[in-house]
C-alpha cells in the first residue's frame, strides 16, 4: 500500500493538547452521538445523529477553473468540517484538486522557461508567443499533491484542527493486508482527533477500468473520486457521505433542460427515472457515476446526500445544514414513504385549487356549510381530542400559559366557528371572477379587472387548532389551495379536525417549507411572535403575511368618560389575556394622575389579577411603584400589561409609533375632534375610538373567519378574511386589434372610457358584449 502520512512538524500547542487525550474525545462523541453503524438513516432529520462523516469535495468544487483552486470555497468548507469536528464528529475528506493544482505550478514553471529562454536568445527582440504544451494527468498530479496538503493544512491549523494526508490506489482496497492497513491506519488518525485527508494517488494510478461491480457486488473499483469516496465510507464504517459537486442535486433529467426537476429524496428504485446528462466541465466522473457511488454506500450503511458546493450563496453553511437535517440537495434513502412527497402534495393541491376556484361560487358556498355542519355535529369528538392535547400540554410543562390558553377549545369556540363559517358561506357567492372594473379601450376593446385566487397558499400554525377549519373554510370560498402545518401540541385536535379538511402530512421542517418559492405563493404563519419571525426569515422569495406581535395600545384621554374608560380596559385586558389583540400597554394623560379615574383603574386591574409594569414616566411618579417594565414594547400575553403617562393626545400618538406593532390601538375620550385626530393620525391596521382592541377580529368585523391580522402595508391589512386571499388579473377582449393601429398612421384612437359595473357583476360575458 502506497499510504503517505503528512503530520504538520510545527504545530500550535493547542494542537498537540487535543492529541493528548483521545480517550476523553471519544467518550464525549460516543455519548453525543451513540447511533451503532449498520443502517442507513431514513429521514434527513435523523443526520443529526451522524458521528462519522465523509466529505467528498469535486474537481469542480475545488478548482476555480481548470486550473488554479478555489481558495475562498475551500476556506469555508474547511471551517465548516472544523466546527463538526470540533463538536466531537469524526471528520474525514476526500479531495481532488492535485491534478488542477500541479497543472497550474507546471504552466507557471513552463512559462518562465520559455521566457527566460526567449530573453537570452532574443536579445532586444520582441518575444515570440510562447505555449505551453499539453500535461499530462499524473506529472500534473504529482507537482500539485505536496501543494494541495499543505494549503489544507494551512487553513485547518486556524482552527486549531490537525490533518494528515493518505493517497491510495485501487490495489489498497483490493489486497486484504493492504487494506488492513489502510483501515487501521484510518482508525488510528480518527482516534488521536485527525481529520484524514484522503485522494487517489493520481501520479501512479493505472487507467480507469470499466465498472461493473458498481451493479450490486461486494466491492466497488477505485476509479475516481465519487468511488473512492463510497468505498472509503462503507470501509469505515461512515454514518453519512456528502458529495459535494456543481449542482444542486440529482435531477430527474439534465439541469437547465425544460421541467427539469430536483429530487429532494431519491430511492434505489427510482433509477430508471433519470435522464443524465454529460459529466462536468472538470473531472473523470459525472452525475450518473456519483448515484451508482452512492448507492452502493447506501447499499452498505452509510447515508449519502449529493448538494452544491459551488454556489456562492450557500457555500459558507452547505455542510452544517445537510447535517443539521435541512432541505438541501438530493439524499439518498433506502426506505421510500407511503404518501406524497410535500413536493408532490404541493402539485396536486395546485391543481385542486384550480378546480376549486372553477366551480359555482354557491357550490362552494355549500361546501363551507357542510364544513359548519360537521364542527357542530362532531363536536364531542373534537373537545374529546382537544382535552387530550391539553392535558400533556399542562403536565409536559413545555408551553407558556398563553400558549396553553390559545390550544383550548370550547363549545362556545365551536359554536362561533361554526357561525362564522355560516356567515363566509354566504360573503362566499361574490368572490372569485368578480368585475372589479372595465374600461372601454377603444371600439370593440374592452378590458376587465377581475378577482382571481392567490394560487397555493401555506398556513402554519402553533397551539391554534381553531385555526384549520377557519383557513380551510377561507381558501373554499377564495377557491386558493392550502396546505396546513400544524403543532405537535395540538396533534389530537387537529387529527380529529383533519378527517373534516386535509392537512399536510410530512416530516418536512417548517424552514423547508418556507423554500419552496416556485411552489407555494403565500405564507400565513399563525402563533407566536417567535414562531411568525423565524418563518420571516426563513421564507425564501415567498410573501409572508402576518405580524409578528400584538403590542396594543389603550390611551386614556383627559376628555374621557370613567365608565367607558374603566369597561374598555377591562375587556381589552382581561376578555382573553392571550389573544393577539389583547391590550398590553396602557397610556393614561398626566392630567388623570391622582384623579378618581385613576385610582377606579388601579382598583380593576387588581381586582382581575392583573400584573402591572411601570413605564419609566409613570414610575417617575411614585414612591413606591410597581416593577419597571424592562421593555415598552413587550406582549405580555397574559394577565400582565404596562402603564406609561403621556403629556398629550400627540404624545400617545408618538409613543404608539415608536413602542407599537401597528395591530390595533385605541382611544378613549369624549372629545369628537381629538377622537378623529387619533384615528388620522395612528398608523395602525386597526384604529379604534371608545371601543375594546377585542373587536380586531374578522368574525366580529363580519368577515365570517380570518386567516389572520397582516401588519403589513401592502396588499391586506388588518384582520384578512377573504377579499385578502384574492388577486387580480387583467382580461382584454377584441377583434385582431394591434397597437400599430394605434399608431399615428393607424386609423383607431385610444378611448380609455370606464363603463360602471353593476354590483355582483361577474366576468364571461356572451360575445355579443361588443355592441354595447
Amino acid at each position: 500500500m502506497f499510504a503517505k502520512l503528512a503530520l504538520g512538524s510545527r504545530l500550535p500547542s493547542t494542537i498537540r493538547r487535543s492529541n493528548v487525550y483521545p480517550a476523553s474525545i471519544r467518550a464525549y462523541s460516543q455519548s453525543k452521538f451513540p447511533r451503532p453503524h449498520g443502517q442507513s438513516f431514513v429521514h434527513r432529520s435523523e443526520l443529526k445523529q451522524a458521528k462519522r462523516i465523509v466529505v467528498k469535495l469535486g474537481s469542480a468544487v475545488v478548482t476555480r477553473d481548470e486550473c488554479g483552486l478555489a481558495l475562498g470555497r475551500l476556506a469555508s468548507i474547511v471551517e465548516q468540517v472544523a466546527m463538526l469536528q470540533n463538536q466531537g464528529r469524526e471528520m474525514m475528506i476526500v479531495t481532488s484538486g492535485a491534478v488542477a493544482f500541479g497543472k497550474q505550478r507546471l504552466r507557471h514553471e513552463i512559462l518562465l522557461s520559455q521566457s527566460v529562454r526567449q530573453a537570452l536568445h532574443s536579445g532586444q527582440n520582441q518575444l515570440k508567443e510562447m505555449t505551453v504544451p499539453v500535461l499530462e494527468a499524473r506529472a500534473c498530479a504529482a507537482a500539485g499533491q505536496s501543494g494541495l496538503m499543505a494549503l489544507y493544512e494551512a487553513m485547518f491549523t486556524q482552527y486549531s484542527t490537525c490533518t494528515a494526508q493518505i493517497l491510495v490506489t485501487n490495489l489498497d482496497f483490493h489486497d486484504e493486508q493492504k487494506r488492513r492497513n489502510l483501515n487501521s491506519t484510518l482508525h488510528e488518525l480518527l482516534r488521536m482527533n485527525i481529520v484524514p485527508i484522503i485522494n487517489t494517488n493520481d501520479a501512479v494510478v493505472p487507467p480507469p477500468v470499466p465498472n461493473s461491480d458498481l451493479q450490486g457486488g461486494n466491492v466497488i473499483s477505485i476509479k475516481d473520486n465519487d468511488s473512492l469516496a463510497a468505498r472509503l465510507s462503507v470501509e469505515m464504517k461512515a454514518d453519512l457521505l456528502i458529495a459535494l459537486s456543481d449542482v444542486e442535486g440529482l435531477y430527474d433529467r439534465p439541469p437547465g433542460t425544460d421541467d427539469a426537476k430536483l429530487i429532494d429524496i431519491f430511492y434505489p428504485g427510482d433509477q430508471q427515472s433519470i435522464t443524465y446528462g454529460t459529466k462536468s466541465r472538470v473531472g473523470i466522473g459525472g452525475m450518473e457515476a456519483k448515484v451508482k457511488a452512492a448507492l452502493w454506500a447506501l447499499q452498505g450503511g452509510t447515508s449519502v446526500v449529493i448538494a452544491n458546493g459551488t454556489h456562492p450563496k450557500v457555500t459558507g453553511h452547505v455542510i452544517t445544514d445537510i447535517v443539521d437535517g435541512k432541505k438541501v440537495g438530493t439524499f439518498f434513502s433506502e426506505v421510500k414513504p407511503a404518501g406524497p412527497t410535500v413536493e408532490q402534495q404541493t402539485e396536486m393541491a395546485r391543481n385542486a385549487g384550480r378546480t376549486l376556484a372553477s366551480l359555482d361560487p354557491e357550490k362552494r358556498g355549500e361546501i363551507i356549510c357542510h364544513l359548519a355542519d360537521m364542527l357542530t355535529e362532531k363536536k364531542e369528538e373534537i373537545l374529546s381530542a382537544n382535552r387530550r392535547d391539553m392535558e400533556l400540554a399542562t403536565t409536559s410543562g413545555r408551553l407558556s400559559q398563553p400558549m396553553i390558553d390559545r390550544l383550548s377549545l370550547s363549545t362556545s369556540k365551536l359554536n362561533s366557528l361554526a357561525i362564522g363559517l355560516r356567515q363566509l358561506a354566504v360573503s362566499s357567492q361574490d368572490s372569485v371572477g368578480r368585475v372589479l372594473r372595465r374600461t372601454r379601450v377603444a371600439n370593440n376593446l374592452e378590458l376587465e379587472q377581475i378577482t382571481v385566487p392567490i394560487g397555493v397558499l401555506l398556513v402554519i400554525f402553533e397551539s391554534r387548532p381553531d385555526c384549520l377549519p377557519q383557513v380551510s373554510a377561507l381558501a373554499i370560498a377564495s377557491g386558493n389551495a392550502l396546505l396546513l402545518k400544524g403543532g405537535k401540541e395540538a396533534s389530537h385536535t387537529n387529527k380529529i379536525l383533519h378527517q373534516l379538511t386535509q392537512e399536510v402530512s410530512t416530516r418536512e421542517e417548517v424552514e423547508d417549507l418556507c423554500r419552496l418559492d416556485k411552489l407555494i405563493d403565500l405564507i400565513i404563519p399563525r402563533g407566536s411572535s417567535e414562531l411568525v419571525r423565524s418563518i420571516q426569515r426563513a421564507a425564501k422569495g415567498i410573501p409572508v403575511l402576518g405580524h409578528s406581535e400584538g403590542v396594543c395600545h389603550v390611551y386614556i384621554d383627559n376628555d374621557a368618560s370613567i365608565d367607558k374608560a374603566i369597561e374598555i380596559v377591562r375587556d381589552s385586558k382581561c376578555d382573553y389575556p392571550a389573544a393577539c389583540n389583547a391590550m398590553e400597554t396602557l397610556l393614561i394623560h398626566k392630567d388623570l394622575l391622582r384623579t378618581p379615574m385613576f385610582d377606579q383603574m388601579i382598583d380593576m386591574l387588581r381586582t382581575q389579577h392583573v400584573k402591572i409594569h411601570a413605564g419609566p414616566r409613570f414610575a417617575s411618579y411614585l414612591t413606591f411603584s410597581p416593577s419597571e417594565v424592562k421593555s415598552l414594547r413587550t406582549e405580555y400575553g397574559d394577565l400582565e400589561c404596562c402603564i406609561e403617562v403621556v403629556d398629550s393626545m400627540s404624545d400617545a400618538v408618538d409613543h404608539i409609533h415608536k413602542y407599537g406593532s401597528s395591530h390595533t390601538d385605541v382611544i378613549v375620550t369624549e372629545n369628537e375632534e381629538t377622537a378623529e385626530q387619533f384615528l388620522q393620525q395612528v398608523d395602525s391596521a386597526c384604529v379604534f375610538w371608545n371601543t375594546s382592541t377585542r373587536f380586531a377580529d374578522g368574525y366580529r368585523f363580519g368577515l365570517g373567519a380570518e386567516v389572520g391580522i397582516s401588519t403589513a402595508r401592502i396588499h391586506a391589512r388588518g384582520p384578512v378574511g377573504l377579499e385578502g386571499l384574492l388577486t387580480t388579473k387583467w382580461v382584454l377582449r377584441g377583434e385582431g386589434h394591434t397597437v400599430a393601429d394605434f399608431s399615428e398612421q393607424g386609423s383607431m384612437k385610444y378611448l380609455h372610457e370606464n363603463i360602471p359595473v353593476p354590483q355582483g357583476n361577474f366576468s364571461a360575458r356572451p360575445k355579443s358584449h361588443q355592441q354595447e
